[in-house]
């Protein structure tokens, strides 16, 4: 149809240009920094490549796709058999083999070194800013290995079939698969949290598996081919391996009963399940189910610190994207001083959080030393419960920058910000993060001194850091319950401080007046001191 020019109501001026096609590691010199100074310099390619992925047009147009299209429940074929099957966007599926090709799913466990989770962590923070919905399957399916490794004889079967690289989303036994995801069903209505409230009940059987009978309030990511299971058996609290498929090719009396409807992470599937005398075998000794799963769940937390990390690395993306093409006010937004102090201030927490994760990273890969083994076993609550709870303020600053088109849901940063919850409250909310922290000092005591021991090796370069310190040191020594979360806290500030000075980042000076010091606000973004220039940590944040 002709359309007169004359009724052109506007040309389209001043929208900054989609961000795609850019590499999301060579465009991150403090994460590029980080992986070499922890010991996973050898991956520089292979996360240069996996980079150039992860900034693709590709990528993040599927990452909106598994969005857009939510997965479905099928409970029954039409013959009226039951077969609880979840089905996914193709979208969803590409990016599950992107991350299983990539070894996210288990490349330390299947090619152990020095740094090689190191370099998982890097690309998996890098595969956040994709899509971190479908990531939840890949980290407990990583999370897994050592749990399972309880039963050499299960173990000999799974762990191979755990770590192949092929994504097999087939609907079939594990038998019948070379590929292999896990998932986990610790919850319960009347428990959440408090899994010893448990009411699933483990019945052995003359051959020695047992079948369990029970509902559970979650089942993380149902379409998988097994779930570790925890019930009460006559030894008390124990756990079970539970496929979802029978050796013998019937189908577990697993039954699904919906799927969650959750306010983020709606890519991936979460649902409530009846176990109808369902087949498990026993992985650990009885009574210790908490025990044997808890090395899962230490994993999986451990990947809940990557997550929010890499939900504010990519908030923070988008926010100077934006902020180097929009002008207002007769210049760029990135010139304009107090857009600089947010966006600074914003780099600022996302790089504490990556020292942070990377750190417990290289912790990781030195597990068997006995110092590195105590700093995972309270870095990674400490790390856990600040960096998620920092992630939804910081991706909501990142979606202010923006503005109104932020908050549209073809936004990548409405995304960002409707996940941004869901890693403080899953794997152990915030409370249950510090009362572990008082737990795991009080049981050993030996992590708090080789935590401080850690922070310490920055002693004397910074009054701030110094003070904080000595204020740890008092409070332990009262170890009230009430101020759980206020130890917490100050820990992980003097590790994040330590790590920043011992790393020469621009943006440690910035932390510590603003997190430790006199002139903190203690609650919004942009109130950098006069001191800190701003332009070299954006410059650095997101090189242009």
């Amino acid at each position: 149809m002709h359309r007169d020019p004359k009724h052109a109501t506007h040309a389209v001026e001043n929208q900054p240009p989609a961000l795609l096609d850019y590499n999301a590691y060579l465009t991150d010199p403090p994460l590029r920094e980080a992986v070499r100074r922890e010991g996973g310099g050898w991956a520089d390619e292979a996360l240069t490549w996996f980079g150039a992925w992860a900034g693709s047009e590709q990528a993040i147009r599927a990452g909106f796709d598994a969005n857009d299209h939510s997965p479905t429940l099928r409970t029954h074929d039409r013959w009226g058999r039951r077969i609880d099957e979840i089905r996914f966007h193709p979208a969803y599926d590409d990016l599950m083999t992107a991350s299983m090709q990539a070894g996210l799913h288990g490349a330390p466990w299947e090619q152990p070194q020095p740094g090689a989770h190191v370099a998982r962590a890097a690309a998996y923070l890098m595969q956040v800013g994709v899509e971190p919905g479908h990531l939840c399957p890949i980290t407990m399916t990583f999370a897994s290995v050592p749990s399972i490794r309880h039963d050499p004889t299960l173990a000999e079967e799974w762990i191979p079939k755990v770590l192949h690289r092929d994504y097999d989303p087939r609907n079939v036994p594990h038998t019948d698969k070379q590929s292999v995801t896990i998932g986990m069903a610790m919850t319960e209505k009347q428990g959440g949290s408090d899994v010893r409230a448990n009411t699933t009940k483990a019945v052995e059987q003359p051959d020695g598996t047992f079948e369990l009978t029970g509902h559970k309030w979650f089942v993380s990511a149902p379409m998988c081919d097994a779930f570790l299971v925890l019930a009460q058996s006559d030894g008390g609290l124990t756990c079970f391996l539970v496929p979802r498929w029978r050796p013998d090719g019937r189908k577990n009396d697993l039954e699904i009963q919906q799927l969650k409807r959750k306010m983020g992470n709606v890519s991936n599937a979460s649902s409530e399940a009846e176990l109808r005398g369902a087949l498990g075998w026993q992985l650990g000794a009885q009574g210790r189910g908490v025990a044997t799963i808890i090395e899962m769940v230490a994993l999986t937390r451990f990947d809940v610190m990557l997550g929010s990390t890499g939900l504010m690395r990519q908030a923070l993306a988008q926010a100077i994207h934006h902020a180097r093409y929009r002008r207002a006010f007769g210049d760029l937004l990135i010139h304009q001083p107090l857009m600089q102090q947010v966006l600074a201030d914003l780099a600022v927490e996302a790089e504490t959080a990556l020292v942070l994760s990377m750190r417990i990273a290289r912790a990781l890969d030195d597990s068997e030393d006995e110092r590195e083994r105590l700093l995972v076993r309270l870095g990674t609550a400490v790390g856990k419960y600040w960096i998620s709870k920092r992630a939804p303020g910081h991706t909501y600053e990142a979606m202010e920058c923006i503005g109104g088109m932020g908050a549209m849901e073809d936004s990548v940063t409405a995304r960002l910000y409707r996940e941004a919850p869901i890693n403080a409250i899953w794997e152990g909310s915030g409370n249950v993060q510090a009362l572990d922290v008082l737990r795991a000092i009080g049981k050993e005591p030996k992590v708090l001194d080789a935590f401080l021991d850690e922070v310490r090796s920055t002693g004397g370069e910074h009054r701030l850091l110094d003070a904080r310190i000595a204020r740890i040191e008092q409070t332990v020594r009262g170890m009230d319950p009430s101020r759980a979360r206020q130890l917490t806290e100050d820990l992980a500030l003097a590790l994040a401080g330590s790590l920043l000075i011992r790393a020469d980042s621009p943006a440690a000076e910035a932390f510590l007046l603003t997190r430790l010091g006199d002139e903190a606000s203690g609650h919004l973004y942009g109130t950098l001191p006069p001191a800190v220039d701003p332009v070299p940590i954006i410059a650095r944040a997101f090189p242009a």
